[in-house]
């Protein structure tokens, strides 16, 4: 029988999990209405609010921004029903919280005991016992404690005052979890000086890996200085890379200065498979480790685990480890429940189908060109860590040039900073085309900008397959040529702005395009903010311009945060880009927008002179006219009179401004003529030099294809172009015989027409047409 009540928290649980996932539900009402009403919090009502509308609520809550709406309906949508087991533990939890006492403990302690055997078992770490903590950091701390009352006898007694004879140190290495140290400082209340950071190998071995013989320099030093080493922070499987340190040699020289070993990683994660690593099963015997099992089996509000060996259960509790209540204890609920319910081939499933998808990628990977992997293991590495690196930077140099030549010549200066800024664009936009495969972008220490492809972490909650794997391949596969020619260009592109007049090269080493360049504005003496204005205005002109051309290339204002002002900004080109048409054409439409923007200036000053001269010369013409027709005809009733008996003939004199040559003209023409002059012909408009005949559907900015189908194509139209001409030229000439011009044959032969009379009907037949008739009828 079931308890009725469980029956209907199950019952609640499925209905407010489909709500909850019902994304579609009135989304056209809430994009129209962005800002409802019902979302502006006011006070609570007296009566209530029944499930149905809190639900609601918290819906609209959770998918009422458009920007986070796809991304959280995607992420809810792979949940599942094992998802489902976990939220319902926390409501369990709830439930069984309200029971009495002494059923509390034994249901605490059953479901405590099975889920810490179930994880010593699967995770191979035998006699062990569990932490169940939200924050994964807090078993460090809590393991930290521990072994400080161990070391420290008096500790509980005397506090802090016992650190002072001895100071405790902690080893973490260099490839730890940024902030890890700090924060485990501040939480135990230590100087940062009890923090010792070891370095990683430099000359041998993996560069992730810590360095053990330094640590081993590292402990001695302290010793001898009167420090406590306390305890080692290993990986198995750093945060960026994923290497797993010597766990070996590192718990022996923990065991040698009686230091606690504490190892945690994602690699720990392939413990659970059939076949494991001998670097990575040496984490068994350490002392303490932390298990991430909410990422590995995409479980959602799981709490981490630390497992850990340890004798005296009072430390333990003195520590935090353990807890005398048993509410406390129910944290290990969702996971209880989770665990059941995929049960032990379900868990070593998941791990193993995200260890394939990292060999999947790894193996790809080593077919492309220019793709340098920095993986540790290549038969089992559960993260996949890459990079675009073209190896032989010169663009014609091949690789016996590049072995030949000992004096080595890059395409680009700041090299490093130009390839981390170009992997930052290529994992961006592998994340944004393939989604679900989860790569994201990592900064290693020594690599640099890198790539990141970590299933274990994401996998689970995207539902990662193998499919998304060959996808991301195939669009890694098209941007290393676009990544490629863009970096072979920056150089010759660079080259060619410097040359031209008129341009200005700015170096942005962030950007992850073709390059930046800036029209300089030639200033008259104008003050820096009137030129700053107009150099923003050419410049964002230009940019205008060059987005209406049909071309294949961005063009843009640059970052929003950090670029430059007034420049533009080229994004990734081909390999068929010509650089210099590009750079040509945009020199000159800035010349053209600069030469526009002064003809409309020096257009608005001729204009304001020419009314000023139109308006005296007007004012004269109108005194001269007042001399011409006399002071009695200006009288009113004199003059009507007089002008009837004796009109005054006067031609209307105007003005006419000339836009063109920017002079007066007088409109006596227009009034003779009845219409207006059109004056003096512009000058035709310029063209660019480099204007070229393109082939049909070729883009701007295009060299033509070179290959055998387009050479046999152009070469047959020039053939039949010299053919054509060769047609068209006289013939050749006999000895002695002198050549006339049309000129002097043309009376010759109006003489010889002149006695022929043309038949009837053929007068109006044109004489071309006639002497094709005549030799038609001679053939």
């Amino acid at each position: 029988m079931v308890d009725p009540t469980l029956a209907e928290m199950g019952k609640n649980l499925n209905e407010a999990m489909k709500m909850l996932e019902d994304n579609q539900r009135k989304a056209e009402e809430e994009n129209e209405k962005k800002y409802a009403r019902k979302d502006i919090p006011g006070p609570l009502q007296g009566s209530g609010q029944d499930m149905v509308s809190i639900l609601q609520l918290v819906q609209n809550l959770m998918h009422g921004e458009e920007e986070e709406e796809s991304s959280q309906a995607y992420r809810l949508q792979n949940v599942g029903e094992q998802g489902h087991m976990a939220l319902l533990g926390h409501s369990l939890a709830a439930y069984i919280s309200v029971l009495d006492r002494e059923r509390l403990r034994k249901l605490t302690t059953r479901i405590l005991s099975d889920t810490t055997l179930w994880l010593c078992r699967l995770f191979r770490y035998e006699n062990g016992s569990a932490y169940y903590h939200e924050d994964d950091r807090e078993g460090l701390l809590k393991i930290c404690r521990l072994v400080i009352h161990t070391r420290y006898e008096d500790y509980t007694v005397e506090g802090f005052n016992v650190l002072y004879t001895k100071q405790p140190i902690i080893y973490i290495s260099s490839a730890a979890r940024t902030g890890l140290g700090q924060a485990l400082c501040n939480q135990l209340g230590l100087p940062l000086s009890c923090m010792c950071r070891v370095p990683c190998n430099t000359m041998f071995g993996s560069q992730h890996q810590m360095d053990v013989a330094l640590l081993d320099r590292l402990i001695k030093d302290d010793v001898e200085s009167g420090k406590l080493p306390l305890l080692l922070v290993a990986n198995a499987g750093t945060p960026g890379a994923g290497h797993t340190d010597k766990l070996g040699r590192l718990k022996e020289l923990c065991e040698q200065y009686n230091m606690w070993l504490h190892v945690e990683g994602v690699n720990l994660a392939t413990l659970a498979l059939g076949y494991v690593s001998s670097s990575v099963l040496a984490a068994t015997k350490c002392d303490s480790m932390t298990l991430t099992l909410g990422s590995w089996l995409g479980l959602p509000a799981v709490p981490a685990v630390t497992l850990y060996r340890h004798e005296d259960p009072s430390l333990s509790l003195a520590a935090g480890l353990t807890s005398s209540q048993p509410v406390e204890k129910l944290r290990a609920l969702p996971l209880w429940l989770s665990l059941q319910y995929l049960g032990h081939d379900g868990i070593v499933e998941r791990i193993k189908h995200a260890s394939q998808l990292s060999q999947r990628l790894l193996e790809n990977l080593k077919n492309l060109d220019f793709i340098k992997t920095s993986v540790e293991d290549e038969l089992s590495s559960p993260v996949v860590v890459f990079k675009f690196y073209q190896k032989y930077l010169n663009r014609d140099q091949t690789p016996s040039a590049a072995q030949a030549s000992t004096i080595p010549h890059p395409i680009i200066s700041n090299e490093g900073h130009i390839y981390d800024t170009f992997n930052q664009w290529l994992g961006e936009q592998l994340a944004q085309l393939v989604p679900a495969s989860g790569v994201d972008v990592v900064e290693l220490e020594d690599e640099g900008t890198c790539v990141r492809f970590s299933p274990l972490m994401t996998s689970a909650v995207l539902g990662t397959e193998i499919q998304d794997v060959d996808q991301l391949v195939d669009c890694l596969k098209m941007k290393i040529p676009v990544l490629t020619s863009t970096l072979q260009l920056r150089e010759e592109f660079e080259q060619e702005v410097r040359r031209t007049v008129g341009l200005l090269y700015i170096e942005d080493l962030n950007w992850p395009g073709l390059g930046v360049v800036r029209y300089s504005y030639h200033s008259d003496g104008k003050n820096d903010d009137k030129q700053e204005k107009e150099l923003e205005k050419i410049n964002t002109e230009l940019l205008k311009k060059l987005n209406e051309l049909e071309s294949d290339l961005t063009f843009s204002l640059g970052p929003e945060f950090g670029g430059q002002k007034n420049c533009v900004y080229i994004g990734m080109v081909t390999e068929d880009l010509d650089v210099s048409e590009l750079v040509e054409t945009i020199a000159a439409t800035g010349r053209e927008i600069e030469e526009n923007s002064r003809l409309l200036e020096n257009m608005t000053e001729v204009v304001r002179k020419g009314i000023q001269e139109a308006q005296l010369q007007l004012q004269k013409a109108n005194e001269e006219r007042l001399l011409e027709e006399g002071l009695l005809r200006q009288i009113p009733v004199v003059g009507s009179v007089l002008n009837w008996f004796s009109p005054f003939q006067a031609s209307p004199k105007g003005r006419t401004f000339n836009l063109t040559a920017g002079s007066l003209e007088s409109t006596e023409s227009t009034y003779v003529s009845k219409a207006q002059g059109t004056g003096t012909t512009p000058p035709p408009t310029p063209t660019s030099s480099l204007t070229k005949q393109r082939l049909p559907g070729q883009k701007i900015f295009k060299r033509s294809l070179r290959n055998s189908d387009a050479f046999s194509e152009t070469s047959s139209v020039s053939h039949c172009e010299d053919l054509e001409k060769t047609d068209q030229r006289p013939p050749a000439l006999s000895p002695g015989q002198e050549q006339r011009s049309p000129e002097t044959e043309k009376p010759e032969q109006q003489q010889q027409e002149g006695t022929q009379t043309p038949p009837k009907g053929t007068e109006d037949i044109p004489r071309d047409c006639t002497k094709v008739e005549e030799q038609e009828s001679q053939r």
